[in-house]
Formats: C-alpha cells, sequence, structure tokens
C-alpha cells in the first residue's frame, strides 16, 4: 500500500535544524520517497517495504537488466531484496498457480525425502481431461495408480491441468474446497494482492502480483521434496508414454534449480525461477518472478519472453556477487 502525505506550506524562513541535515541524507530520502512513489520495492529488504538498504545492494540493483514490460521481484539468501519492477497491480497467472497447489498439498500430505506418498487413484474427470486440445494435461487413464509424488511431478514438470484439479478433489473433496484452502494459505503468507479461484491457473480470474509471487517462492523452496521436483529436468514413469520433461528449459544452465512457468494469451509469460549464485565463497539461493511478459500475444511467445529475459537476471545476479559486488561485509 503506497502511503502519501500533501506538503504543508513552506515557512518563509527555513527553520534553523534544516541546516543540520545533510545533503546525502536529503537525497536518501528522496530516492526513498520516489521508489514509494512507482511501486518499487527497497533492496535490501525482505518484503519490498522495510528495512534500510544495503548500499551494495542497493547498487547491484540498479544495475540488473530489469524486463521493461510486466513484474519482476529478485531477491537473494541472506540479502534480502533486490528490488521491484512494475506497478503491483494483480494479474493472471495461469499456471504458476500450481506452485500454490503443491504447496498446500505438501503442507496436508508431508513427504520426506524419497517417500513417495499414497497411492491415488485417477478419476474419470481426470481421465476425460486428458484430451482436451485446449489446455496442458497429463495423459492419464481412469483406474490408473500413481503415488502422490508422481502426481506432483505431473503438476510440476509439464504442468498438467488435470492433475492439478484431481489433486484438489483428493485432498479437500471439490476443487471449489480446495480453492478456499489456497486462498487461506496465501493469506497467512502475507500475499495479499493474490486471489485463487482455481487449483490450475487456467482461470484468468486467478490474479497475483510479483512481490506475492516472491513471497510464496520463498516458502514453497523451504520443502525438500518441492525443491527436488522442481529442479528436475525430465523424469519417466509407469503408465506415461515417453518421457515427462519440465517446462523450464532454464533447467539447462548448471545452477538454475528451479521454479516454475505460466504462460497464456492473458496471463502472458511467467515464470518463477530459482538459482545458485557464488558470493563471499558461500552458495546463496536466488530467487525471482517476472509475470505479464508479451501478454495478450501467444503464451508460446509470452513465455519466450518471460525465459530470456529470466536468464538475463540471473546472468545479471550471478555476475555481481561473484565480482563482490552486492557481498555481505
Amino acid at each position: 500500500m503506497l502511503l502519501y502525505s500533501p506538503p504543508g506550506r513552506r515557512p518563509r524562513h527555513a527553520p534553523p535544524w534544516i541546516a543540520l541535515i545533510s545533503l546525502p541524507a536529503l537525497t536518501a530520502l528522496a530516492v526513498t520517497v520516489a521508489a514509494a512513489a512507482v511501486g518499487v520495492g527497497r533492496p535490501g529488504s525482505t518484503d519490498g517495504h522495510s528495512a534500510a538498504p544495503d548500499r551494495r545492494v542497493a547498487t547491484l540493483a540498479a544495475e540488473l537488466p530489469w524486463p521493461a514490460d510486466g513484474q519482476s521481484s529478485v531477491e537473494v539468501e541472506g540479502l534480502g531484496s533486490l528490488g521491484t519492477r512494475g506497478e503491483q497491480t494483480p494479474v493472471p497467472i495461469a499456471s504458476l498457480t500450481k506452485v500454490m497447489t503443491a504447496y498446500v498439498i505438501l503442507r496436508d500430505h508431508p513427504l520426506h525425502g524419497t517417500q513417495q506418498g499414497p497411492e491415488i487413484t485417477v478419476d474419470r474427470q481426470a481421465a476425460d481431461e486428458s484430451v482436451s486440445g485446449t489446455e496442458s494435461t497429463a495423459p492419464v487413464q481412469a483406474g490408473q495408480r500413481f503415488s502422490q509424488r508422481r502426481l506432483l511431478e505431473l503438476l510440476l514438470l509439464p504442468s498438467a491441468n488435470n492433475i492439478a484439479r484431481m489433486l484438489a478433489r483428493w485432498d479437500a473433496g471439490s476443487q471449489e474446497a480446495f480453492t478456499e484452502k489456497m486462498n487461506r494459505a496465501a493469506s497467512g503468507l502475507g500475499m495479499d494482492r493474490t486471489t485463487y479461484t482455481g487449483a490450475s491457473g487456467i482461470e484468468t480470474t486467478t490474479v497475483s502480483t510479483s512481490r506475492d509471487q516472491l513471497r510464496l517462492a520463498r516458502e514453497a523452496m523451504k520443502n525438500s521434496v518441492f525443491r527436488k521436483i522442481v529442479a528436475t529436468r525430465s523424469t519417466t514413469m509407469p503408465g506415461i508414454p515417453g518421457a515427462v520433461t519440465n517446462t523450464n528449459t532454464l533447467l539447462r544452465i548448471p545452477g538454475v534449480v528451479g521454479l516454475k512457468t505460466g504462460s497464456s494469451t492473458p496471463a502472458g509469460g511467467n515464470l518463477a525461477w530459482a538459482a545458485t549464485a557464488d558470493s563471499d565463497g558461500r552458495e546463496r539461493l536466488v530467487l525471482g518472478v517476472v509475470l505479464h511478459q508479451r501478454a495478450n500475444t501467444s503464451p508460446e511467445q509470452g513465455l519466450q519472453a518471460a525465459l530470456e529475459r529470466s536468464e538475463r537476471l540471473i546472468t545479471a545476479v550471478r555476475a555481481a556477487l561473484a565480482s563482490g559486488r552486492g557481498a555481505s561485509a
């Protein structure tokens, strides 16, 4: 929320204490006010709203190749936010929705290590939806049984909408009841500009911001099973023909370890990404979200833009941290 206080009348003679304020202090204040006015999160904070920026982090943020359109947010483990660009108006997020779907499933049905979880039977609805020509689905048949972990792989790698809705029914009895859980989880994480209206993201009424999705990415990546799945480039599983391939093609880059794509004509291209970077002799996790890239073009054009612009951000952050810019004291 942006706070604005209208200026008062300027006195004929400035009070004596004004002379005690240094020019650098006034400059810093002006920068802070300007950043708030355009909705840019301040570097150094974890939520884009608080904490004084470390000068090196602020320098790093200023040098990043931020996308010119849409919304973007980036943070570095141990350093905090590198800022947010773009007006934080809720926009459709397409299949980024599935990060919350997986988050709620793993919260309600935890897995640890290599655990597969319970066997779940494919229902008729999921099987019928698998032949849809208008959305991404997994080719499953009624009566097939897959472990919870395998279904999470189908959810997060090829981004199967029919699996998202099936997991919602399995967990909560209906997609509507599961969506209520998603919104409660979002509220609990402080995602106050996010609304979920389905488990898959196909609904254009599911909207969020880059800053809110970064909050979710931070929490989701704390789960070791989630981290393992989103870092997987491809896998195979009995009952599914061919390879199950991750739509996040940035995983081809060493050190990119996630996270999730999303694209549609109204949403444009969206990507929540995760990568490791070396800084001061230690490995840090870098998280970023880009939303609404080339919206209202084709899903393919939008996703390609999101991938390319995210790759440039990852490359720039890594180079800056490796050179010592933005490293902690």
